[in-house]
């Protein structure tokens, strides 16, 4: 079976840069599992579905048909043939995406998928319980963290906030949330490497995480 790197961690800290990035030097496939969720919320608002009602999320979770993509040049996602790259990362849905994620029905779905995505390996998937659910078996698992107020600045950067602040407070909640919920939370595995991503470029976390994947290889 092919290398598979699990990148999990708090929104913010890097994931999918770093994610994109990794898989780009050592030609590897990529996931966003996070767009996953994002577009299964989407699809929930589209069709007036209550995001916080557990049970109507619950009733409608096999209807939308998602499909994404794996380069990392160009990931892509869509619901029943729509491209939702960009409406799932608006306000609407990630103000809900956390309790969209939080159903166990979701959940299943999802990671079902996902593993069938995962398939032989050679892929870079990110998350937040990739290490610990979704790929416990991963060759290389790694765990990123930032200073929250890092994390907001990028954030921002990202989408063009003004507001850093108000990010800042997001993203803690959205922390909160995550690392609470019955199902899957938000958690590094035990096996994994931690790596605060503060004081570094993306580079050089690029760089960090190769190397783990160099000395993975050369110790199968």
């Amino acid at each position: 079976m092919g290398v598979v790197v699990a990148m999990d961690g708090p929104s913010g800290s890097g994931k999918s840069s770093t994610s994109r990035g990794v898989a780009s030097r050592l030609g590897l496939r990529y996931l966003d599992t996070g767009a996953m969720y994002r577009a299964m919320t989407w699809w929930m608002l589209e069709h007036g579905v209550d995001p916080t009602d557990g049970d109507q999320v619950a009733a409608h979770v096999d209807r939308p048909v998602l499909v994404s993509g794996t380069d990392p040049a160009r990931p892509t996602i869509t619901v029943d043939g729509t491209d939702v790259a960009l409406p799932i990362r608006g306000p609407e849905v990630t103000a809900v995406v956390s309790a969209v994620s939080a159903v166990p029905e979701v959940r299943r779905r999802l990671v079902r998928e996902q593993r069938e995505i995962i398939g032989d390996g050679d892929i870079v998937v990110e998350g937040r319980d990739i290490g610990t659910v979704v790929a416990p078996a991963a060759a290389v698992k790694v765990f990123l963290t930032a200073d929250p107020s890092a994390r907001a600045e990028r954030r921002s950067a990202e989408h063009d906030h003004a507001d850093v602040a108000a990010t800042e407070r997001d993203l803690l909640r959205r922390d909160r949330l995550d690392s609470r919920r019955a199902a899957a939370p938000l958690t590094m595995a035990a096996d994994a490497h931690h790596l605060d991503t503060t004081p570094y470029t993306l580079d050089e976390v690029v760089e960090r995480v190769v190397a783990l994947v160099a000395a993975t290889r050369e110790n199968a």
